[in-house]
């Protein structure tokens, strides 16, 4: 017999499963973020090389501003570790009991790196260079 799994979205917030429902959203989240970026650059490929269109380069200029590629680097640096975790977690089942731990292994690597990229991208965004 299978378990009811009807949860609401209001419901679901409220879930307290702590870092591993946070690494499960975020791995969601993370991996629509790659999809509307690349469906966006798809776009703008199309309307600039085929139609020969304004709006490609007005859709350019939206994932080429500072914030969307904040955001779009934070998605694939975090969506990739997430992935090695998961993936890691797949090949030896054994370490499902250290899931945890490997999730602060993931944040541990991935705030220093998207923290020194992000301080490098909005300092040369800042001076002009």
């Amino acid at each position: 017999m299978a378990l009811s799994r009807k949860v609401g979205f209001f419901t679901g917030l409220r879930y307290k499963g702590g870092g591993p429902m946070i690494a499960w959203m975020l791995h969601r989240f993370t991996g629509v973020g790659m999809a509307v970026f690349i469906g966006l650059h798809v776009l703008a490929s199309f309307f600039t090389q085929q139609t020969g269109s304004d709006l490609g380069i007005s859709i350019n200029i939206i994932y080429q501003n500072l914030y969307f590629q904040l955001f779009i680097y934070f998605c694939v640096l975090f969506h990739g570790l997430n992935g090695m975790r998961i993936i890691i977690l797949d090949v030896w089942p054994r370490m499902i009991e250290y899931q945890r731990e490997m999730i602060w292994l993931t944040w541990l690597i991935f705030i220093p790196v998207y923290g020194l990229a992000a301080f490098i991208m909005v300092y040369l965004e800042i001076t002009g260079a």
